[in-house]
């Protein structure tokens, strides 16, 4: 079928189907509808270096991959892209990875822009003193941010979840249950979520009146490995009246080494130490899955990928205008990891379940 048959078919004109499928912002959201239903129902494609003549547009997002020896790429990511690449799949746009050390990451950026080879870029991983987003606003780059900077810490389009708020929910849970002796293995705080996470934890302990000075916080990179060693660092020397009671993750992979430093130093969930941790969203990697099913703070990456996709592609058609900043809540799951700090227990206490109500 080709653009004339399709635009019959739906008694429409050949410029407003075609904008209908371009993403042009003036054509109505029920008549965008009908027109991308009817293209996928009987198998429309628009002819790609045409569209690109009619709209000027690449009909491609991208993104700068960071790359280099220090450089991990987590599943985080791989989940993450997952997402954006199903709703690019429904919009017709392709995605762009450009691979570049960090230390040559301008250049990077500067040869996207020279080559107008995408229509707009996402940027992710926000540090706190985010220089990329000055950079690709006077490339003229349109963009979105998964995540958002301390500095800048507005003027720009993002989508980020509460990270605070959950870090927040999680530290006043173990609070609750009588935990004062906390530890947090944190990402980098290099990062600003880490930093939002640090705030919410110490933000709980100075509601019990606890100094922020008593948290044994640890940062780095959220893998397995890490989490094994800052655990044992945490627990192999130190005895049942002084080490942690109460344990905070900021990710499922660095949870697996920290359970695995557990179960050498034979310390029990929760009758020894509680834990809660982030990112129970991967299919591969399950808190219920455990010999002790986790507790979690939960937010979809997968979604996230969707809509930095979408929202993306509604900046560069000019759907969308302004810079609209989204923040998701996190939901917090209760599960047996969980339980009331050894000093706490008492005969007939529900658990975790009653401090949550």
């Amino acid at each position: 079928m080709n653009l004339k048959q399709l635009s019959e078919l739906l008694q429409l004109s050949q410029t407003t189907v075609s904008r209908a499928l371009n993403g042009y912002p003036e054509v109505a959201e029920a008549t965008r509808r009908r027109v991308l239903e009817a293209a996928q129902r009987y198998g429309y494609k628009p002819n790609s270096n045409a569209r690109k003549l009619a709209t000027g547009r690449a009909g491609s997002i991208g993104y700068v991959l960071p790359v280099g020896r220090n450089v991990d790429l987590d599943p985080h990511f791989v989940e993450f892209l997952s997402g954006l690449g199903e709703h690019a799949l429904t919009r017709e746009v392709d995605l762009s990875l450009t691979p570049a050390p960090r230390e040559r990451e301008s250049e990077a950026y500067r040869r996207i822009a020279a080559s107008r080879s995408v229509d707009g870029i996402y940027l992710s991983s926000m540090r706190n003193d985010e220089r990329r987003i000055a950079l690709v606003r006077e490339l003229g780059l349109p963009f979105v941010a998964h995540g958002r900077s301390l500095m800048p810490a507005e003027g720009y389009a993002f989508v980020d979840i509460d990270n605070e708020g959950a870090f927040h929910d999680a530290a006043r849970l173990l609070l609750q249950l009588g935990h004062t002796r906390l530890a947090f293995i944190n990402g980098d705080t290099d990062f600003t979520f880490a930093v939002h996470r640090l705030d919410g934890v110490t933000r709980a302990m100075a509601a019990h009146g606890l100094p922020a000075e008593t948290l044994k916080h640890h940062s780095a990179a959220m893998n397995e490995d890490n989490g094994y060693r800052l655990a044992m660092m945490l627990f192999r020397d130190a005895d049942a009246a002084t080490r942690p009671t109460g344990v905070l993750s900021a990710s499922m992979f660095m949870t697996l080494g920290i359970v695995r430093a557990f179960n050498q130093l034979g310390l029990k969930m929760p009758q020894d130490v509680s834990i809660i941790t982030h990112d129970d969203v991967f299919p591969f990697l399950k808190p219920e899955s455990f010999t002790v099913p986790l507790s979690t703070t939960r937010s979809s990456i997968r979604a996230a990928g969707a809509r930095i996709c979408e929202r993306l592609v509604n900046i560069i058609t000019g759907a969308e205008t302004g810079e609209v900043q989204e923040i998701w809540p996190v939901d917090l799951i209760v599960r047996a990891s969980t339980g009331p700090a050894p000093s706490a227990r008492k005969p007939g206490r529900r658990g975790a379940e009653q401090a949550a109500e």
